[in-house]
């Protein structure tokens, strides 16, 4: 590959996958690249894979699936004897029973019994016939793909544990951009065996097998750290980005303090951020107008709780993890590490499970000792009936801020007010989930990232037209323009 003519300083702010893969292709293409991270020890942001005695647990799971064929390129390039093809098995949990997830309606009809299915069934049927006329709420999105009364058993409970406020308060585009294209028909068609083929039109919610790095998520990204580093870029960790100077229609540079307080200056050609943007409004310098600065303030985060408990016997259950709709437990869903890989999991006859508690940072949950916290989930999975005589040995707590951005009602609104107002920014680019504020897996995190540094080097892509599938919308234009290109 011919390098280019320029040779660009460019800080990344995030060593998660949307900073790590820009990192990766503007290194190997002879830049000066610097990433700067605010954990003191991983790389990967949410992918993540935390090490405990042996044991390595993923911060939620992560499986390598896209529809784009460069980002699973990349990922096997990056790793190319290390993946392993993982049996997708996933369940809910709802009174005491077991329902297959993705829904199958024979196994979910028969779980719930005669009556409460007939209800189900006509719920839906009048779903169909009178559907709300304006889906402005994850409620209204999900009632109507399949009924009031399924949304009321499969989707409401989980849902409020994750994001902690009513369904009618979480905006219809959350709905839309996770469970896109999955209804109760074609819930219907995949269990009888079609629309399993693969390519484009697959549902990402009914795939049923995926590509997993045999040591976790974190493996990719440690060894993307690695190969950065290898090419001459640097990756500094404990930095947390405090300010960020602008001059005109450019930033000339970053400000970071480590854990001690000592502040460092980064100055660059390019910045690139995968920072929370709540937190790249404030570090601006000057600040931006009044309605940008509280459109910002406005958007609101949910944090995340990981207690991981290691299980001495037989493995409890086949799942990779397990929905809880269960409003007796605070916990919403329960990973099994052993599920995903072998390798996460030292030794025979060892389980480790990840029982996964969704918070706000300061509230009662966050605040506990780790001892509760294990405690807690001991307490909660036995009640569950998951373990029966297994002795627990041994348990771990994680805790990880700003796991998920929280879409609102209006957030749209503020997310479109704060990016207009960016946009004045020559080389200032936003990646990634929390950078954009978008509900994204890595793989579209990681689409945003390739196509700002291409945008580096002269592109005029609009990394905001990645959608959910890391698909880039190309929408033709009169004139033979591109409506996208900025």
């Amino acid at each position: 590959m011919n390098a280019p003519m320029s040779k660009f300083r460019i800080v990344i702010v995030g060593a998660g996958p949307a900073g790590l893969t820009a990192a990766a292709y503007l290194v190997e293409r002879g830049h000066q690249v610097t990433v700067i991270e605010r954990d003191p020890q991983y790389v990967g942001g949410i992918s993540r894979t935390v090490e405990r005695d042996g044991f390595r647990f993923d911060i939620g799971g992560h499986r390598f699936f896209s529809k784009s064929e460069e980002v699973t390129a990349w990922w096997k390039a990056r790793l190319p004897r290390d993946f392993i093809e993982v049996r997708r098995l996933s369940r809910i949990y709802y009174r005491g029973k077991f329902f297959d997830y993705p829904l199958k309606p024979l196994n979910a009809l028969r779980g719930l019994g005669l009556l409460t299915s007939l209800i189900c069934l006509a719920s839906y049927a009048r779903a169909r016939l009178l559907p709300a006329k304006t889906e402005t709420s994850f409620a209204d999105w999900v009632s109507n793909r399949f009924g009031r009364r399924l949304f009321e058993i499969f989707f409401k409970s989980y849902t409020e544990k994750v994001w902690g406020m009513p369904c009618e308060e979480i905006s219809a585009d959350w709905a839309a951009q996770r469970i896109k294209g999955l209804s109760l028909p074609s819930a219907v068609l995949h269990a009888l065996g079609f629309g399993r083929r693969a390519g484009p039109v697959v549902v990402k919610t009914l795939i049923d097998t995926f590509q997993y790095p045999r040591l976790g998520p974190g493996m990719m990204w440690e060894k993307t750290r690695d190969d950065i580093v290898r090419a001459g870029g640097r990756v500094i960790m404990d930095q947390r980005v405090t300010g960020l100077t602008a001059e005109g229609d450019r930033v000339v540079a970053a400000q970071s303090v480590d854990s001690d307080g000592a502040m460092r200056r980064w100055e660059g050609d390019h910045f690139i951020l995968s920072m929370p943007l709540q937190e790249t409004v404030a570090a601006l310098s000057p600040g931006l107008e009044c309605d940008v600065t509280a459109a910002a303030a406005r958007l609101r985060y949910r944090d995340f709780l990981t207690v991981a408990l290691v299980l001495e016997g037989p493995n409890p259950f086949p799942d990779n993890w397990i929905y809880v709709h269960d409003p007796s437990v605070r916990l919403g869903r329960i990973q099994n590490y052993r599920n995903w890989s072998t390798a996460l999991v030292p030794g025979p006859n060892r389980t480790c499970l990840g029982l996964e508690y969704f918070c706000f940072k300061g509230d009662d949950l966050w605040r506990r000792e780790d001892g509760e916290l294990i405690e807690l989930a001991e307490r909660e999975l036995t009640k569950l009936g998951f373990i029966r005589d297994i002795r627990i040995s041994a348990g771990y707590v994680v805790r990880m801020e700003k796991a998920y951005p929280v879409y609102y009602p209006g957030f749209a609104d503020d997310v479109a007010r704060i990016r207009r107002a960016l946009a004045r920014f020559t080389n200032l680019q936003v990646v990634g989930r929390n950078g954009m504020h978008k509900y994204n897996n890595q793989d579209h995190s990681m689409m945003t990232a390739l196509l700002a540094a291409r945008n580096v080097e002269g592109a005029a892509f609009d990394v905001w037209k990645v959608n959910s599938d890391a698909e880039y919308h190309e929408e033709a234009v009169p004139g033979g323009g591109r409506a996208d290109r900025r």
